[in-house]
């Protein structure tokens, strides 16, 4: 069984201690998921893992041949490489072996008759036969195919982010290694590449630890959870689910520990207090325990939520209109006369396929991005904030108190009591001790927690949220869902989060790219429950039309059950041969045309040129050989 043994780690970020003397395994076929709040040392965790950090103190103990491939939150992709090359690229044996396979049929395909070309031809077939990559690249543009990358000629370069980290996904498990460390795999997915997603991890042989903020993805892939907190690691077995019950019930047990050694601390101290008598060894040993007792009272550091309670100003009936709203982008129909009337309180959820321009659509709200015609009209009495994918340039140099009394001293909360940006920053999570930090020592999540703070602090009465889920720690989103339930106000949110979108939408916008946009009322695994249905009950007819078809055409055919069986596909060793032979083909081919070129120069000479017409013969023999093969073999390729 193929182990790693994670002892004693330690990492720190600056002043703040992420993780101290850790320690854990991971076995084969183990599924576990990390978790903590923003700035707890996730990432960090697993740049340890994967050998991009060192850790301050402690080991990693794993087989000498032990592989761990490592998808980051942004890929390190060469950007001049196409898709395929990119993918390709990875440093793993399988790549350098099928790169060194590529290089030695180019040559030999150029030199067919050159001995050393066709020795090192041989040398690195039988090489990919003992690594099976023959199948590297299919494997590739399937897993690429499932994550809608299909124009494999592009250039990284030319992609957006979000495609780029589908390509990064593609790179790490095409290495198939004994570890995968996953780093928000889920963003930029789509519904149907999530779920493809999770059935290929479903069957992986090797070992998985994945960060997410997809509450559904770690039910359905994860068998334990890991939970870094205060610097500490906590360790559940089971999914999320299984994790938020267990969580519970350890903080209801640590906060009664610390309740009775509070009891014990008030007695202990009367005891103290009326003058302990130190004579003997045994009433010393009391007075030190007490003094341990002191020091160790009230350390116990358990998350907690980040409350939202802010207040906001009245919303009118009338909120926002589009009225035959049409946008093109880069070719692309983003809307196609569309119009809706959004009122107040409406909850409405957008998702759909990317590149189909749901951000777009926001913009348009929002103000940022024009139309080619039709009209956006905002009511009069709304307020509006947009947590935008980017957060807005925030001066590195700046401390986390200046930045919000930017916007104001203090802020108005439901109750219509003053609040102090002091209080307002431990509410979410920020304690006293950081105040005064510096914004550029902050974690990306940290940002965006911050960035969170200051929009709601303006007091909007409507909320624009583009992807929240991307940045956001599981407890932050927890609470942002419960506050938005509160909200009195109308939310419009961008999500391919299915448990957000579940909690937050109760009116859905389908895109489906070109301007197709389907509208639904209700919840998202309403939605999907009866897009499932839709598609088995099509699925039903279909079989039962083509079952309809084959018992005629039997009818009409004699029954040929004891007729051989028919060859239907190739075997391994015609797979490999078909693969090569168009490779072969085109090499003599071009050793033909050289040949013609000689004959040609040596018109005069009929000694030599007898010697090239045999040559040529035998070649033209050989290519109309390797024809009719090639005929042969593709037939069964297709089927």
């Amino acid at each position: 069984m193929q182990t790693l043994r994670a002892e004693n780690l330690t990492r720190t970020y600056g002043e703040k201690t992420l993780f101290h003397d850790i320690s854990f395994i991971v076995n084969e076929h183990d599924r576990i998921g990390v978790i903590g709040v923003n700035g707890s040392g996730k990432t960090n965790l697993l740049d340890v893992l994967a050998g991009v950090t060192a850790p301050e103190a402690g080991q990693l103990i794993m087989p000498k041949n032990y592989t761990i491939g490592y998808l980051k939150q942004k890929p390190e992709l060469d950007e001049n490489l196409t898709v395929i090359d990119a993918v390709l690229a990875g440093s793993q044996q399988v790549f350098r072996t099928i790169r060194h396979y590529e290089q030695t049929l180019a040559v030999y395909a150029d030199h067919p008759e050159d001995p050393a070309a066709q020795k090192a031809y041989v040398a690195a077939e039988d090489q990919m036969n003992q690594e099976d990559a023959w199948t590297a690249e299919s494997d590739v543009k399937t897993i690429l195919t499932q994550l809608h990358i299909t124009d494999l000629t592009k250039t990284i370069k030319q992609m957006s982010g979000g495609q780029q980290k589908r390509v990064g996904l593609a790179q790490v498990l095409i290495q198939s290694p004994d570890l995968l460390l996953l780093d928000e795999p889920t963003n930029h997915l789509d519904f149907d590449s999530i779920e493809w997603l999770e059935s290929y991890l479903a069957s992986y042989k090797g070992a998985l630890i994945v960060v997410t903020h997809d509450r559904y993805f770690l039910d359905q892939v994860a068998n334990q959870m890991f939970e870094l907190s205060f610097g500490e690691l906590h360790k559940y077995t089971g999914n999320y689910q299984d994790f938020v019950q267990a969580k519970a019930e350890r903080v209801a047990r640590d906060v009664l520990a610390e309740h009775k050694q509070q009891q014990l601390y008030k007695k202990e101290l009367a005891w103290m207090r009326a003058g302990a008598p130190a004579r003997s060894t045994k009433q010393q040993g009391r007075i030190n325990r007490f003094n341990d007792l002191k020091d160790n009272l009230n350390t116990l550091q358990v998350d907690g939520d980040v409350d939202i309670s802010l207040g906001q100003q009245r919303l009118g009936k009338k909120v926002i209109e589009l009225k035959d709203a049409s946008l093109q982008f880069d070719q692309q129909t983003i809307l196609d006369h569309f119009s809706m009337l959004i009122q107040a309180n409406d909850r409405i959820g957008i998702t759909g396929i990317n590149g189909a321009g749901k951000s777009s659509l926001l913009n348009v709200i929002a103000g940022r991005l024009p139309l080619d015609s039709g009209t956006v009209t905002i009511g009069e009495t709304v307020k509006m904030a947009y947590y935008t994918q980017q957060t807005e340039p925030i001066p590195g140099d700046k401390r986390i108190i200046n930045y919000l009394q930017d916007v104001g001293e203090t802020v108005l909360n439901k109750q219509g009591e003053h609040v102090s940006v002091t209080e307002l920053l431990e509410e979410f999570l920020f304690p006293r001790s950081m105040h005064g930090t510096l914004i550029r020592k902050l974690s990306g999540g940290e940002q965006r927690r911050l960035y969170l703070l200051k929009l709601l602090m303006q007091q909007p009465n409507v909320l624009l949220l583009d992807e929240p889920t991307n940045d956001l720690d599981i407890g932050t989103l927890t609470v942002l869902e419960n506050y938005l339930d509160d909200f009195a106000g109308t939310v419009i949110t961008v999500s391919h989060d299915r448990y957000f979108l579940d909690k937050v939408g109760t009116k859905l916008l389908i895109f489906d790219g070109q301007g197709h946009i389907e509208r639904y009322a209700g919840r998202f695994s309403s939605y999907l429950k009866d897009q499932k249905a839709a598609s088995a009950d099509a699925s039903k007819s279909h079989t039962k039309s083509s079952s309809a078809k084959s018992t005629s055409a039997a009818d009409k055919e004699p029954s040929s059950a004891a007729a051989p069986k028919q060859k239907v596909k190739l075997t391994y060793a015609e797979q490999l041969e078909y693969d090569k032979i168009e490779e072969v083909i085109e090499g003599l081919d071009s050793h033909k045309s050289e040949i013609e070129e000689a004959m040609a120069a040596n018109a005069s000479d009929y000694g030599k040129l007898a010697d090239l017409q045999k040559e040529l013969t035998k070649t033209e023999q050989t290519i109309d050989e390797k024809m009719e093969r090639w005929d042969y073999l593709s037939q069964y390729a297709e089927a």
